[in-house]
């Protein structure tokens, strides 16, 4: 017999929240984990294996980057040039905006086995990369977030 749809959710809820957080800013992570729920209730009859945290990285990178393309297309319209530039961020630089820094394979690559827990090798899947590939991206992406970390912290 199936499990129950809301025991999943309940499992694995704040693994598709990290994913979701990790690539996007925070009130469009809140959309793209309910879309990643609606999408994965409508398929659940017709899932197969066990790798269900797989499955529900895997939809919420694609919803994720759904939001990001749709945001890309949106034209904000500016009044004038600001008189004096906008000042760096300093201390209160924090793990999502840093991420929110990182080149997208780094930070995909970060965000699905850092924070989702997901070996390399699905790591890989969801990206449409090789296991290596998302090693290194992985390791190229921790070492960058160290080094902005360390500088925005002085």
């Amino acid at each position: 017999m199936r499990e129950p749809f809301e025991r999943i959710v309940a499992e694995h809820g704040d693994v598709v929240w990290r994913v979701c957080r990790g690539l996007l800013p925070e009130h469009d992570a809140e959309d793209a984990w309910s879309e990643t729920f609606l999408a994965a209730l409508h398929a659940w009859d017709r899932f197969e294996g066990d790798r269900v945290r797989g499955w529900l990285a895997t939809i919420a990178h694609r919803k994720a980057l759904d939001v990001l393309r749709a945001s890309a297309r949106i034209v904000i319209p500016e009044e004038g040039v600001p008189d004096s530039p906008v000042p760096e961020r300093g201390r209160d630089l924090d793990l999502w905006a840093a991420l929110a820094r990182l080149p997208d394979g780094q930070r995909a690559a970060v965000v699905h086995h850092h924070l989702a827990g997901l070996p390399f090798d699905e790591v890989a899947l969801v990206t449409g990369t090789t296991p290596a590939a998302a090693r290194k991206a992985g390791s190229d992406g921790i070492r960058t977030l160290r080094t902005l970390l360390v500088l925005e912290d002085r």
